[in-house]
């Protein structure tokens, strides 16, 4: 019988996803960034849960109101990717009994960061005790199911970009994980990168609104896998040209002899949008994202998968990042 760690994240949501009549009630489901039910002809309720878990999801040195706002800021991203804004959440805490008054009001003002930072209100949920910290956000919304921007969509000839250059987070978790760099020491674009994270909301709005994308996805798994999974989802090639890497992630790769490309494909919790623009919208798309929004590649039927042009030589790109369960 495979073990927890020979299946990977991946195929335990295919295995619930088969024995769930989800295909029958959702109009997006285990296949998407978030998934959706139809409320009317147009109307569909938008749902999102994700869940922060202390001993695998809290670098040293983050405090627990970081940690609370990190949060829900994992979900808004999944939300900002689909082009849609957030009007409600609910909050699940496991508990340690070693917990006290203090780290609940730090947890609490942690939550309430994220509420005046995306502006909707936690109107409640649970509370239980447990051996690990954990906190389990879910978010809910109304849309139009065709105003959703979803995985699918990309066709061959679209050009792909990302709202960000890449690396950071990797570079500050290598520091802090590895002994490298102490957090108060790490610099800051890389601090802020893992302790103070920002989901690009009113930017997926902006780029949803503007009609120009075919497919978008949050890229908190790693910009390698994302990409892998919109090959995935829409059965096309994608042809990198640039990778799109941080300044101080390559410092930091110059100073400790790290591949700065690597930091940047592999790494995750970097909350930026990866999406697929129509190439005649692109002009538009860029004036929407002012500034936020780098081509780093195309949509192709030759091949399936990722690959990257580099030097004239076409390399594959392995479908690596992270997945619970799995190391890499």
């Amino acid at each position: 019988m495979p073990s927890l760690q020979d299946l990977g994240e991946l195929k335990i949501i295919q295995m619930l996803e088969r024995k769930l009549q989800t295909r029958k009630h959702a109009v997006v489901g285990f296949s998407d960034d978030v998934s959706a039910v139809r409320l009317s002809k147009r109307k569909v309720a938008v749902l999102k849960t994700d869940m922060l878990v202390g001993s695998t999801d809290i670098p040293p040195g983050m405090t627990k109101r970081q940690a609370a706002r990190k949060a829900v800021v994992a979900n808004v991203s999944d939300l900002a990717a689909k082009g849609v804004r957030p009007m409600a959440g609910l909050v699940a805490l496991g508990l340690p009994a070693r917990f006290n008054a203090h780290d609940i009001r730090e947890i609490a003002a942690g939550l309430c960061d994220a509420e005046k930072e995306y502006g909707f209100p936690i109107v409640g949920g649970d509370t239980n005790q447990s051996k690990d910290f954990t906190i389990s956000i879910a978010l809910f919304a109304i849309a139009d199911r065709k105003d959703l921007v979803l995985r699918t969509g990309a066709k061959p000839g679209d050009v792909i970009a990302v709202t960000g250059k890449f690396g950071d987070t990797s570079a500050g978790l290598k520091g802090l994980l590895e002994k490298k760099i102490r957090p108060h020491r790490l610099p800051m674009p890389l601090y802020d990168a893992v302790f103070n994270p920002r989901a690009q909301l009113d930017l997926g709005l902006r780029l949803a609104r503007s009609r120009a994308l075919t497919a978008s996805i949050d890229s908190s798994d790693g910009l390698a896998w994302s990409l892998h999974q919109l090959s995935d989802a829409n059965h096309v090639g994608i042809q990198l040209d640039h990778v799109p890497v941080s300044r101080t992630a390559a410092e930091f790769a110059a100073s400790y002899r790290y591949d700065a490309r690597e930091l940047a494909l592999y790494g995750g919790e970097e909350y930026h949008l990866v999406v697929t623009v129509k190439r005649n919208k692109l002009v538009r798309a860029r004036r929407v994202a002012q500034g936020h929004l780098i081509p780093i590649g195309l949509v192709t039927r030759k091949f399936r998968g990722v690959r990257f042009n580099r030097a004239g030589r076409s390399i594959n790109i392995p479908r690596k990042g992270w997945q619970h369960f799995k190391s890499r």
